[in-house]
Protein backbone atom coordinates (compact mmCIF):
# COMPACT_ATOMS: atom_id res chain seq x y z
CA UNK A 1 0.00 0.00 0.00
CA UNK A 2 1.47 3.05 -1.11
CA UNK A 3 1.14 6.47 1.03
CA UNK A 4 -1.33 7.83 -1.56
CA UNK A 5 -4.09 5.23 -0.68
CA UNK A 6 -3.45 5.30 3.43
CA UNK A 7 -3.85 9.11 3.95
CA UNK A 8 -7.32 11.09 3.16
CA UNK A 9 -6.75 13.67 0.43
CA UNK A 10 -7.92 17.22 1.08
CA UNK A 11 -10.84 17.02 -0.61
CA UNK A 12 -12.07 14.25 1.38
CA UNK A 13 -11.24 16.05 4.47
CA UNK A 14 -13.03 19.10 3.42
CA UNK A 15 -16.14 17.01 2.73
CA UNK A 16 -15.78 14.85 6.22
CA UNK A 17 -15.78 17.95 8.18
CA UNK A 18 -18.28 19.52 6.02
CA UNK A 19 -20.35 16.86 6.85
CA UNK A 20 -19.71 16.86 10.55
CA UNK A 21 -20.58 20.92 11.00
CA UNK A 22 -23.37 20.13 9.25
CA UNK A 23 -24.79 17.31 11.77
CA UNK A 24 -23.44 20.03 14.75
CA UNK A 25 -25.49 22.88 13.64
CA UNK A 26 -28.30 20.19 13.22
CA UNK A 27 -27.36 18.92 16.89
CA UNK A 28 -27.49 22.57 18.43
CA UNK A 29 -31.00 22.86 16.93
CA UNK A 30 -32.32 19.72 18.19
CA UNK A 31 -31.13 20.73 21.97
CA UNK A 32 -32.59 24.19 20.99
CA UNK A 33 -36.02 23.11 20.40
CA UNK A 34 -35.95 20.52 23.29
CA UNK A 35 -34.82 23.43 26.06
CA UNK A 36 -37.96 25.43 25.17
CA UNK A 37 -39.97 25.44 27.67
CA UNK A 38 -42.97 22.98 27.88
CA UNK A 39 -46.02 24.79 26.63
CA UNK A 40 -48.26 22.84 29.26
CA UNK A 41 -45.85 23.78 31.86
CA UNK A 42 -46.39 27.58 31.28
CA UNK A 43 -50.18 27.39 30.83
CA UNK A 44 -51.32 25.45 33.54
CA UNK A 45 -49.69 26.70 36.57
CA UNK A 46 -51.07 26.47 40.17
CA UNK A 47 -50.24 29.47 42.14
CA UNK A 48 -51.98 30.86 45.64
CA UNK A 49 -52.02 34.63 44.35
CA UNK A 50 -51.31 36.34 40.98
CA UNK A 51 -47.58 37.53 42.43
CA UNK A 52 -46.76 33.64 42.77
CA UNK A 53 -48.41 32.98 39.44
CA UNK A 54 -46.33 35.32 37.33
CA UNK A 55 -42.91 34.20 39.31
CA UNK A 56 -44.04 30.94 38.52
CA UNK A 57 -44.45 31.98 34.81
CA UNK A 58 -41.54 34.14 34.60
CA UNK A 59 -39.29 31.41 35.65
CA UNK A 60 -41.13 28.49 33.13
CA UNK A 61 -40.50 30.74 30.45
CA UNK A 62 -36.44 30.54 30.94
CA UNK A 63 -34.78 30.26 27.50
CA UNK A 64 -30.88 30.13 28.82
CA UNK A 65 -30.31 26.79 27.59
CA UNK A 66 -32.19 26.94 24.11
CA UNK A 67 -30.19 30.37 23.66
CA UNK A 68 -27.32 28.63 24.06
CA UNK A 69 -27.79 26.32 21.99
CA UNK A 70 -28.97 28.45 19.04
CA UNK A 71 -26.04 30.73 19.47
CA UNK A 72 -23.77 27.39 19.18
CA UNK A 73 -25.83 26.62 16.10
CA UNK A 74 -25.33 30.18 14.72
CA UNK A 75 -21.81 29.83 15.45
CA UNK A 76 -21.20 26.78 13.45
CA UNK A 77 -22.96 27.80 10.54
CA UNK A 78 -21.65 30.96 9.91
CA UNK A 79 -18.12 29.13 9.79
CA UNK A 80 -19.46 26.66 7.84
CA UNK A 81 -20.97 29.51 5.31
CA UNK A 82 -17.82 31.30 5.80
CA UNK A 83 -15.58 28.16 4.84
CA UNK A 84 -17.87 27.55 1.81
CA UNK A 85 -18.25 24.16 3.27
CA UNK A 86 -21.93 23.26 2.65
CA UNK A 87 -23.43 22.79 -0.47
CA UNK A 88 -26.80 23.97 0.95
CA UNK A 89 -27.44 25.73 4.05
CA UNK A 90 -30.56 27.50 3.55
CA UNK A 91 -33.27 25.05 5.66
CA UNK A 92 -30.30 25.10 8.46
CA UNK A 93 -30.26 29.26 7.90
CA UNK A 94 -34.53 28.89 8.05
CA UNK A 95 -34.47 27.06 11.13
CA UNK A 96 -32.40 29.16 12.71
CA UNK A 97 -34.32 32.44 11.77
CA UNK A 98 -37.32 30.61 12.72
CA UNK A 99 -36.22 29.65 16.60
CA UNK A 100 -34.45 33.22 16.87
CA UNK A 101 -38.27 34.55 16.37
CA UNK A 102 -39.68 31.84 18.73
CA UNK A 103 -36.82 32.65 21.02
CA UNK A 104 -37.60 36.37 21.18
CA UNK A 105 -41.67 36.14 21.65
CA UNK A 106 -40.79 33.61 24.30
CA UNK A 107 -37.97 36.03 26.08
CA UNK A 108 -40.49 38.86 25.53
CA UNK A 109 -43.15 36.69 27.34
CA UNK A 110 -40.69 36.57 30.32
CA UNK A 111 -39.76 40.30 30.54
CA UNK A 112 -43.67 40.81 30.56
CA UNK A 113 -44.42 38.71 33.04
CA UNK A 114 -41.19 40.05 35.34
CA UNK A 115 -42.76 43.30 34.49
CA UNK A 116 -45.94 42.28 36.02
CA UNK A 117 -44.55 40.82 38.97
CA UNK A 118 -43.16 43.82 39.78
CA UNK A 119 -45.97 46.13 39.35
CA UNK A 120 -48.54 44.20 40.61
CA UNK A 121 -47.47 44.71 44.17
CA UNK A 122 -47.13 48.93 43.65
CA UNK A 123 -50.43 48.66 42.09
CA UNK A 124 -51.78 46.59 45.27
CA UNK A 125 -50.14 49.31 47.72
CA UNK A 126 -51.37 52.34 46.02
CA UNK A 127 -54.86 50.65 45.85
CA UNK A 128 -54.88 50.40 49.41
CA UNK A 129 -53.56 54.01 50.00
Amino acid sequence: MDMAQTTLDDEDLFSEAASEMREDVESSLTQTREALPDPEAFFDIDAENTLALLNRLSSRLETGAAADNLRDAKKTLVIGEKADAFDDADDLADEIERLEELLGDVETAQQQADNLSSTVPQLKTALEE
